[in-house]
């Protein structure tokens, strides 16, 4: 069982995105809101067609209070233009609205979000859902494919494929993009990670979803 309330009673059921950004920094539902500057709601078109789903916001995004604005949101919007995709038609959000951090020094080290973490937050990513109805979701990481599409899925087996999430809404995981700004095989693992973005264009084009 979750040592975490959980966001449920939180989030409102009413009203729309903006709805949504207002309660959101209200949210008590785990312990991460009591060291975070502040919860960083997704950001993107209300209808958008695409939606993507990253872990959760880091030092940069918790400062500034918007959503992939550090060196991973600079990396995904080369591989956006790289694919074809504009920035401003999708959809961007976390599966995790608080940045989760340790200290060193003065320095804020970004630290993966518990499951029972992830688990809290899940109302609020399932309330982003509801409203924007995106045709595909790019669920990009670990923490993300944990939140959608469960703990036994394994995003380097099934990266770059159509997949469903529980209800039917498809989707396509890839790595989170911090995985290719660290990477020692930076040019190979770009190139594989905007693969996975035209994968995803190309159902959309297909109207497959």
């Amino acid at each position: 069982m979750s040592k975490h309330p959980g966001a449920e009673k939180w989030v409102p059921h009413k009203g729309g995105i903006r709805k949504v950004r207002a309660e959101l920094d209200k949210c008590r539902g785990c312990d991460l809101w009591k060291d975070a500057e502040r919860a960083v709601a997704g950001e993107g078109p209300v209808r958008a067609r695409m939606m993507f789903v990253g872990e959760t916001p880091g030092d940069h995004e918790d400062k500034e209070g918007h959503v992939f604005v550090g060196p991973a949101g600079h990396l995904l919007d080369k591989a956006l233009v790289e694919a074809g995709i504009e920035r401003s038609d999708v959809y961007l959000t976390n599966a995790v609205k608080h940045f989760r951090f340790e200290l060193q020094g003065k320095r804020r080290i970004h630290k993966t979000p518990t499951a029972s973490q992830i688990t809290a937050c899940h109302p609020w990513l399932v309330r982003e859902l509801e409203i924007v109805k995106p045709s595909l979701v790019v669920v990009m990481g670990a923490v993300a494919a944990k939140a959608l599409l469960g703990s036994s899925f394994r995003v380097t087996q099934e990266r770059g494929k159509r997949v469903e999430l529980p209800g039917g809404l498809p989707a396509v995981a890839t790595v989170h993009p911090s995985a290719v700004v660290r990477s020692e095989e930076f040019r190979r693992d770009f190139g594989r990670f905007v693969d996975d973005l035209r994968v995803a264009v190309e159902l959309l084009d297909q109207a497959i979803v």
